[in-house]
């Protein structure tokens, strides 16, 4: 198992809906998010905004190689790292590992956003848009095509490929027992960057994180790839790396262990 779970953290990229909407230099970024959130509501109906228009502020990833029996949890750069570097940084570590890619509704944002945040930002990542013609084994698996398995989104998997049975990760990480949301959502990161809490934004984001990739464990149980035995112990990897890890993290480790048995 080679398996890198991820998800991401945005903000309103004020500076390019400062262009797209020709708002002044003058005008607060505050300011210009507003006007933002009122161009999408009056559009959409909803102030969430455009794909292109989401600022990567954050990315979260477990890590697991089991052949070489690595595990690790952490937010790519530091909470000075420019959206470029963060960018960059998680392509790079593609190009470098080549990892099965684990989301929930990755496919239908985190990885949209990534791709126009790359475009922007001049960013190279060949491994991650390889689709066979240098290499053959992606051919038929790689991480574009929706019904591979070389970027699962498991939202998507688990509802069959339609989109009237998505679910939210909160609420199947809570009926799988897990810890599921802690603290706040991601309707709460713009505020929270306001307010300089990058700290907080890097460490929710990886609690989602790690939610993600233990649903996932769960996914390759039920369909085979591990059995009880294996579960087990994957989790219990799990387990002893956050219990030697940040605060955050054993907070996620001890709300874990209210959760129902696993």
């Amino acid at each position: 198992m080679n398996v890198l779970a991820f998800d991401i953290e945005t903000i309103p990229d004020v500076a390019g809906g400062r262009r797209l909407l020709g708002l002044s230099d003058e005008l607060s970024d505050a300011d210009v998010a507003e006007a933002m959130f009122a161009k999408r509501r009056e559009k959409t109906g909803s102030d969430f905004i455009a794909t292109h228009l989401q600022k990567v502020v954050a990315i979260s990833a477990v890590y697991r190689n089991s052949h070489k029996d690595q595990f690790s949890v952490w937010t790519l750069g530091n909470e000075q790292s420019t959206e470029a570097e963060i960018v960059e940084n998680f392509f790079a570590g593609i190009d470098k590992h080549t990892p099965t890619l684990v989301t929930w509704n990755g496919s239908g944002f985190d990885l949209p956003v990534l791709h126009y945040r790359a475009l922007i930002n001049g960013i190279q990542a060949a491994r991650y848009w390889e689709l066979g013609e240098d290499d053959s084994n992606f051919r038929w698996n790689n991480y574009i095509g929706r019904f591979h398995l070389r970027h699962t989104d498991l939202m998507d998997v688990m509802a069959g490929y339609n989109n009237r049975a998505f679910a939210p990760l909160d609420e199947i990480a809570v009926l799988l027992g897990l810890p599921g949301k802690m603290g706040m959502s991601g309707a709460h990161v713009w505020e929270q960057y306001k307010a300089g809490e990058i700290k907080a934004i890097r460490d929710y984001c990886e609690t989602d994180a790690l939610n993600t990739y233990l649903v996932y464990l769960q996914w390759q149980f039920m369909r085979g790839q591990l059995d009880a035995t294996g579960l087990a112990a994957e989790q219990a990897v799990v387990r002893t790396a956050l219990a030697e890890s940040e605060p955050h993290l054993i907070a996620f480790l001890d709300a874990w262990g209210q959760g129902r048995a696993s």
